[in-house]
């Protein structure tokens, strides 16, 4: 049996974090698909095409498994696409109690909608405390967010850019 599972997120931009679940999360599943998801409650820093560049070269510096997929998906539920790729699970990391909280509910409507079940993880505990907003806030006034990201996550974000 061909395990896939997906790990959505906004991953605007990706973190240590994030890094950290899906690499332990590659060693759980035969296929793990790293999905960039559109979250409508969100203002976007970092455009689509642009998070899926930044996660891919992040996956290959770290020497991450070659079973990793990276996708984005914009339109219809997360559960659409965890079916049309054949994904039984998704993985989710979870900081604190206030994620497991947020989470719970659409876990259980996921599972309802299409049987897809999700599975949390706790990330390293070195980075729990860090999040897409508090990175994205930390650089938009010009401090270090090196210690918080991959490398090529911190040269981008030092580069000048427009938003779009």
């Amino acid at each position: 049996m061909h395990r896939i599972a997906v790990v959505p997120g906004s991953f605007d931009p990706i973190t240590l974090g994030h890094l950290d679940v899906i690499d332990r999360a590659a060693g759980l599943f035969d296929e793990l698909h790293v999905l960039v998801v559109h979250n409508p409650d969100k203002t976007a820093l970092l455009p689509v095409a642009q998070r899926v560049s930044l996660i891919e070269k992040s996956i290959a510096d770290a020497k991450l498994p070659d079973n990793i997929r990276v996708m984005s998906w914009s339109v219809g539920l997360l559960v659409d696409y965890c079916t049309d790729v054949g994904a039984s699970v998704l993985v989710k990391g979870v900081r604190s109690q206030l994620d497991v909280a947020y989470e719970t509910p659409m876990a259980i409507v996921n599972r309802n909608l299409a049987g897809v079940e999700t599975i949390f993880l706790l990330p390293d505990p070195a980075h729990a405390h860090v999040s897409s907003s508090l990175v994205r806030q930390v650089a938009s006034l010009g401090g270090d967010v090196s210690p918080y990201v991959p490398t090529a996550v911190s040269e981008y974000l030092q580069t000048p850019f427009t938003e779009s």
